[in-house]
């Protein structure tokens, strides 16, 4: 019983973190919202999970020069394969 609800409560931290990837992509887009406090508080929680990828694209220098932020879609796909793991389990 204990094990489905932490499932559970780590699936909903999960998808919380898609919600705020998304908010933050989608708030990239217009150049007055950069500068809020919602875009500092998305940034803020979400930059510690893409960090990893940007050191790890930033070594390939084919990937510097493409218009997408790579980092930030590996990000993304991560948080989704580890949603299907969970759901899996």
């Amino acid at each position: 019983m204990l094990h489905i609800v932490i499932l559970r409560f780590v699936a909903s931290v999960v998808r919380c973190m898609e919600f705020m990837f998304f908010a933050r992509a989608i708030m990239s887009w217009f150049p007055q919202g950069r500068g809020s406090k919602i875009y500092e508080f998305l940034y803020m929680v979400t930059e510690p999970i893409i960090l990893p990828f940007r050191h790890l694209t930033e070594r390939i220098s084919a990937l510097r020069g493409i218009p997408f932020d790579i980092p930030f879609l590996l990000a993304f796909f991560s948080l989704e394969l580890v949603l299907t793991l969970l759901y899996r389990l």
